[in-house]
């Protein structure tokens, strides 16, 4: 089969490499190459560094919407289009080039966590269970016809960066297993139920900006759901203290929220109705440490946050 494989980062690896795998015939179109880190050095997009390795040709557009974008799908004549995080809407025109549609790999439950965060959404939400979903995609965001899903716990401690990995593999087996359905005329469609529909947005630097007016439970989720991206904090002095792990604790104290305590070696965050463990955090300018050596350097016990 003909496939064009649209993704861009680390969540579409496993799909990519699964379809490399299968045998099929398939062009890779993703992100462009973007500036990365301090010294802003040009970095290709995961799926690009693994296509190419594998001698997969591959294409770059900032707007895969545009004449150009469409022209080079319709010149690679996909019988198939599948995608996995790639980061832009499709358009009709695009849509309208694979003759068996285009497949979706959604890191969520659909129709529950829609949108360009569903992994650290459902963590930031508390949620206990999560998954992947393959959907047909149409021009809406994420609205089209379900087709199979899988589902996992989320373990109480899991960050984000973890459940992403395990949900990256999940989601390439789904994909194979959706793909023999294809192939054998045996798939269902399944339409969402609007009524369930939840829709979560790009996340930023602020949205780890952490209340300490809310549970120990919503801050820890907080905590796991934003590492190791955009990174949960709290301001010191008013500078970033970023916090990277915590851990749920039964130990409790007098002071309101917002309060650090240090106990036995410890680190300790106030919250509305009890307290987190700080495991390891990162003041401005400085590197990441366990909270132990970050207080054997700088005291925090009594100072307050916001």
């Amino acid at each position: 089969m003909r496939i064009a494989f649209l993704g861009t980062p680390e969540f579409a690896l496993p799909s990519l490499k699964a379809l490399i795998d299968r045998g099929d015939t398939l062009a890779v179109f993703t992100q462009p190459d973007r500036p990365v880190g301090r010294k802003a050095v040009m970095t290709p997009p995961p799926v690009k560094v693994l296509a190419e390795a594998y001698g997969v040709p591959v294409f770059q557009f900032e707007r895969i919407r545009r004449p150009e974008g469409v022209e080079a799908l319709a010149a690679f004549a996909p019988d198939l289009m599948v995608t996995a995080a790639f980061g832009q809407l499709l358009s009709a025109k695009n849509l309208a080039i694979p003759r068996f549609g285009t497949i979706n790999v959604h890191g969520s439950l659909l129709p529950k966590y829609r949108g360009a965060s569903p992994i650290q959404s459902a963590i930031i939400a508390g949620e206990p269970v999560t998954g992947v979903t393959t959907m047909l995609t149409d021009i809406g965001m994420d609205t089209g016809d379900m087709l199979l899903k899988a589902e996992t716990p989320i373990d109480p401690d899991e960050t984000y960066g973890a459940l992403s990995d395990r949900l990256a593999a999940l989601g390439a087996d789904l994909l194979l297993k959706t793909l023999d359905a294809l192939e054998r005329g045996k798939l269902v469609r399944i339409p969402q139920d609007p009524e369930q529909a939840t829709v979560c947005h790009i996340l930023t630097k602020e949205d780890g900006h952490i209340d300490c007016a809310r549970s120990a439970k919503a801050v820890h989720d907080l905590v796991r759901g934003t590492n190791p991206w955009p990174c949960a904090f709290v301001l010191l002095d008013g500078q970033p203290l970023k916090i990277f792990e915590t851990r749920r604790t039964s130990e409790s104290f007098l002071e309101a929220p917002g309060t650090l305590r240090e106990r036995s070696g410890n680190l300790y965050l106030i919250c509305a109705d009890g307290a987190v463990e700080i495991v390891s955090l990162q003041a401005s300018g400085k590197k990441r440490m366990d909270a132990g050596t970050f207080l054997r350097g700088c005291p925090l016990n009594g100072k307050t946050v916001c």
